[in-house]
């Protein structure tokens, strides 16, 4: 489980920070629960599976019941992040009707964190995620969950995030300090804001650690 540090170093200064989004996050909608959160980035500079991944880890560490889904159709990479197979998952639902019905979900190591994996990389993504199937398929996920990451390509590189954004509860950006460009935070932003998306944070990872020994990782702030 590379990249997982919420498990590899539990009491690190990184994992702190985890649970502190995850607190930020449950107070994020006041007035109603976030049952599903779509976590991208505006470019390929941030690492934003990562981050979703500890997310999910800490948020079941929790007592929470929490279901990945890799939506990223293009460079999906949370099957490789929990070290499952990825011969079924998002695409095999969007396609096939039994799999819609049986959820072809895998348990992982941690207690209430299951993955829908993204599934055999499909010829054309934005359409799939796009159709009216997806919807049902959020739909049946955030029945059987307290909360439904999902994970999904850079918004401007292709317009898959775009799409899914409007059907999800909140948007968190995952930004990379030193890395992620101005331009390219405003214009994720200004496409977000078009398609009606609620983004509810921001998360800047890569910060440098001070002498109190956090800031490995930063946490999320409130999106407008």
């Amino acid at each position: 489980m590379t990249g997982l540090i919420t498990l590899t170093e539990p009491r690190s200064a990184v994992a702190e920070a985890y649970r502190g989004l995850r607190t930020n996050l449950a107070f994020a909608r006041p007035d109603a629960a976030l049952r599903t959160l779509l976590v991208i980035s505006p470019a390929p500079d941030a690492d934003k599976s990562v981050t979703l991944a500890n997310l999910a880890v800490v948020t079941s560490q929790s007592g929470r019941r929490v279901i990945v889904v890799d939506c990223d159709l293009r460079r999906p990479a949370q099957h490789t992040l929990f070290s499952l197979s990825n011969d079924a998952g998002v695409t095999t639902t969007l396609v096939d009707d039994a799999a819609l019905v049986a959820l072809p979900l895998r348990p992982t190591a941690v207690d209430g964190l299951e993955v829908l994996t993204s599934g055999p990389v499909p010829p054309n993504p934005a359409e799939l995620l796009g159709s009216r199937r997806m919807g049902l398929l959020i739909e049946r996920l955030a029945e059987r969950a307290d909360l439904v990451l999902f994970d999904a390509p850079p918004v401007i590189a292709v317009t898959d995030a775009a799409v899914l954004a409007p059907l999800v509860d909140g948007v968190l950006l995952v930004l990379a300090a030193g890395h992620s460009r101005r331009d390219h935070t405003a214009r994720a932003r200004e496409l977000l804001d078009k398609v009606g998306a609620s983004v509810i944070g921001v998360v800047l990872t890569g910060v440098e650690q001070d002498a109190t020994g956090y800031g490995q990782y930063g946490s999320a702030g409130r999106g407008r």
